[in-house]
């Protein structure tokens, strides 16, 4: 079991993606493996690779990771936790959409995946999120989740596992966005805050209003701890085309804080999409991957994860995830090095 999981994360390290590469990828490095593995049974081959990947149990291999995730220096502190899911598309079967969605909970500031759980529909996130926010550890974090985690049982997780909950509301809680319209509309705005950014031939500029007047709220007490209301307007202009595009959007939280501190972690929670599930399918192909079978998808998805917080971690490169990918294919002693053999 230890030769073909660490075989399988070092081949992930240097650029294999699905089980023939890393079939090819131990049988040429056989000799340097029998250094720091015993492979008393040989290499195995691409269906041994398969074979257990898909048998081997879920909850086991979770359990695993979560507690390397905890070896990790400076993971209890609070921290931003933004909960999302990612459709794996090139999973599907008989022309059928796929039915590979996995939730993910990423630190953002660590940049690191805590956990995650697959659900077979879109709909499904919302039981499937407590289960997740119950396998792993949010005390004094703030969660971030979008509007399909907008509920209240969600919101009493949170705070009964002594969390605080930033939460997008949208047309899905009709009433409660009602609520908010009404709020921005009709009471005194507590703070704005204004921010300007530039690059890439755009100009962005985002406003924060917050109110923590909550009379409008018609049913805020099944909202357990609701504090703030908080509206971000953004405008962007595109220089190349002078098209101008305008966004409205309303969260709602539990923490007493500042537009500054709510412009921030909105903004935040979007590098659980840039900076894990793009990395993913840019760097990694798991949008592309065609395994479907048994535990195969959710167990190769962890691998992968864990491979990029490998990647992630290293100083002794500083060049991109995917040249450090390269250097790991024609490198031993720096796969030795990622994998702290």
């Amino acid at each position: 079991m230890l030769d073909i999981i660490v075989i399988t994360i070092a081949a992930v390290l240097s650029g294999a993606d699905d089980w023939y590469d890393i079939e090819e990828f131990a049988e040429i490095r056989a000799d340097w493996l029998k250094t720091f593995l015993s492979l008393e049974n040989g290499i195995p081959s691409h269906d041994t690779f398969n074979r257990f990947f898909s048998h081997m149990d879920l909850a086991a291999f979770e359990h695993c990771f979560q507690q390397w995730v905890d070896s990790i220096e400076g993971l209890g502190k609070s921290q931003l936790i933004s909960i999302d899911g990612k459709t794996i598309r090139g999973a599907k079967q008989g022309g059928k959409p796929s039915s590979i969605h996995l939730i993910s909970a990423w630190a953002s500031e660590h940049e690191v995946v805590l956990g995650q759980l697959r659900v077979h529909e879109k709909s499904n996130e919302i039981t499937a999120i407590p289960e997740l926010l119950e396998a792993i550890f949010i005390e004094n974090s703030l969660v971030s989740i979008d509007a399909m985690g907008c509920q209240t049982e969600i919101a009493k997780k949170i705070i009964d596992k002594k969390g605080d909950y930033l939460l997008a509301v949208k047309e899905n809680q009709k009433g409660l966005h009602h609520d908010l319209l009404d709020s921005f509309r009709f009471l005194k705005t507590e703070e704005a805050l204004t921010d300007i950014d530039t690059g890439h031939g755009r100009v962005e500029k985002r406003k924060c209003s917050i109110v923590k007047d909550l009379s409008h709220i018609s049913e805020v007490d099944k909202w357990k701890n609701l504090s703030t209301l908080i509206k971000i307007e953004s405008e962007r202009f595109h220089k190349g085309t002078g098209k101008i595009e305008q966004q409205t959007r309303y969260y709602i939280s539990s923490k007493d804080e500042s537009a500054e501190y709510f412009q921030r972690n909105v903004r935040s929670h979007w590098s659980i999409e840039n900076k894990l599930h793009w990395m993913l399918d840019m760097v990694f192909h798991e949008d592309a991957s065609r395994k479907r079978a048994g535990n195969t998808a959710q167990n190769f998805s962890m691998v992968t994860k864990i491979a990029l917080k490998m990647l992630k971690m290293d100083t002794l490169s500083k060049r991109s995830i995917k040249t450090k990918r390269k250097r790991a294919s024609w490198d031993g002693e720096y796969i030795k090095h990622l994998l702290k053999f």
